[in-house]
This record gives C-alpha cells, sequence and structure tokens, in this order.
C-alpha cells in the first residue's frame, strides 16, 4: 500500500488573510493542518509555527526509527510534537505582546501501510471515506460539542448555533495542552481527510463525500471541496489535506530496489 497527498488552502470570500496552515512530507507519510486564532497575523504566525514543528519533528523522529515504529510508539511520538509545538506558540505568546492570545487548533497524521495514526487538538477534524461512507474520526474540543455531549442541544441545533467556532483546547493558550490521539488500519481505496472548519461550517457531509466519490485526482477534489465552500459563502479561511490509500505497483513490489535513492 502507498499513499498519495494533496494540500490546500485558501482565504475564503470574508476574510482579509488566511490563518490556515497545511503541511504535508509525503516521502514520510506525514500530514499536518492548523487553523489559527488570535490578533492581527497571529493567528498565521500560531498555525505556521504549529504546522513546521509537528511536521519537522515526526520527520526527524522517523528518520531515526526508520520502519521499526510500532503503534505505540506513534502515538507518543505525535504527543509529543504537538506539545512541543504547544509549549513554542505559549512562548512566543508570551514573550511579544503582538502576539499576546493567539493559538491554533491542529490536526496530524502519520500515515504508514498498515496504520494510520491521528493526533488532534481543537475543532479542525480528521474524516475517513470507506465504502461509500463519510465518517468522521476525531470529536471536537469546542463548547459547542461539549454542549451536544451533555444533551442541552441536538445535533439540527448545533447547525445554527452562533458559538459553533468557541474552541476548549488550542495551542498555545496554556503551558501543557491534551491530545487525543488515535490510530486505524487503512484499507486499499480509503481517502483521509483533514480540514478546517471552514469546510465543515459551510459544506455538508453528502456534498463532501460525493466529491471526494467523484472523478479527479485528490489535488482536483481538495480544490473542488475548497470552491464547494466558497460557492455557498466561504465566510472562513479553508483548508483541506487529503490522503489517499493504494495498492502499489506490482514492479515496486517485485523489484522494490528499483525505486530507491542513492545513498
Amino acid at each position: 500500500m502507498k499513499f498519495e497527498f494533496a494540500c490546500a488552502s485558501d482565504a475564503g470570500l470574508v476574510r482579509d488573510n488566511n490563518e490556515d496552515s497545511v503541511g504535508c512530507d509525503m516521502e514520510h507519510g506525514v500530514a499536518v493542518l492548523a487553523d489559527g486564532m488570535g490578533g492581527y497575523k497571529a493567528g498565521e504566525i500560531a498555525s505556521a509555527m504549529a504546522v513546521t514543528f509537528v511536521r519537522n519533528e515526526l520527520v526527524q523522529w522517523l528518520n531515526t526509527m526508520k520502519s521499526n515504529h510500532i503503534a505505540l510508539d506513534t502515538q507518543s511520538a505525535i504527543e509529543s510534537c504537538i506539545n512541543h509545538a504547544n509549549a513554542a506558540i505559549y512562548n512566543a505568546a508570551q514573550s511579544n505582546s503582538q502576539f499576546t492570545g493567539m493559538g491554533t487548533t491542529v490536526v496530524a497524521g502519520v500515515f504508514a501501510c498498515d496504520q494510520v495514526t491521528l493526533g488532534h487538538v481543537g475543532d479542525s477534524r480528521g474524516y475517513l471515506s470507506r465504502g461509500g461512507v463519510l465518517t468522521q474520526l476525531t470529536k471536537d474540543h469546542s463548547l459547542l460539542q461539549e454542549q451536544i455531549d451533555a444533551g442541552f442541544i441536538t445535533l439540527d441545533q448545533a447547525k445554527v448555533a452562533i458559538h459553533k467556532n468557541l474552541v476548549t483546547r488550542a495551542l498555545g493558550v496554556d503551558a501543557l495542552v491534551r491530545v487525543d490521539v488515535q490510530v486505524h488500519r487503512p484499507v486499499i481505496g480509503d481517502i483521509y481527510l483533514m480540514c478546517s472548519d471552514g469546510l465543515t461550517d459551510m459544506v455538508d457531509n453528502d456534498a463532501i463525500l460525493k466529491t471526494l466519490n467523484g472523478d479527479g485526482t485528490l489535488l482536483e477534489k481538495a480544490n473542488m471541496l475548497i470552491c464547494q465552500a466558497n460557492a455557498v459563502g466561504g465566510r472562513d479561511n479553508i483548508s483541506v489535506v487529503l490522503v489517499g490509500a493504494k495498492a502499489q505497483s506490482r514492479a515496486n513490489r517485485m523489484f522494490p530496489w528499483l525505486f530507491r535513492k542513492k545513498p
């Protein structure tokens, strides 16, 4: 099995700047997405710091582990890398008055042939499209989700709630942050979606699934999702990472040395 990656991000139609950040390292199977918040350009800085720290540290860890990492190790690595990013963002906010109050959500994934490990903080989400069904893998760290869990509001009421963007966890807000990490077993044909709430607030699951199941490359599908969010208002920044699980070519399985880079 191999994974293909596509990343896309757009400011939307209302906001002047894009406080989302996305980043992938296809060689190592790492993808990270962050949705920043804060004062003037501080959200951009927080999200960029999160993506850079998490991606680079995960790649460094994977290089040291080579192919010997196991699920528990990868879970710990993602949690550690996100916590390091949190500390960096928190310290920057504490030391520079321009960055006071900045923070960011994050969702990060390590995609290996036999496991997909996702870690997240905040309300940026991870989904899986498999067998014609779209499943939300992550659970929002938000006031709205807490109200749903407590039975105070229904899912239909949540769709029109005015406080849906209030998060209860974010990087950079406190010195320590709790990270949710999970492991999934991929199968050929899977498409994993990581996105900011600029997509899910504007485009419903049925429309997302239809696009993921439709024709086109992963990058074309990522851009289609952004266009759909903009077509109905584009009220927020919109970021999408798509990761598709595909079978390796027969030649690659039989003669892997043909595709290795020279040392």
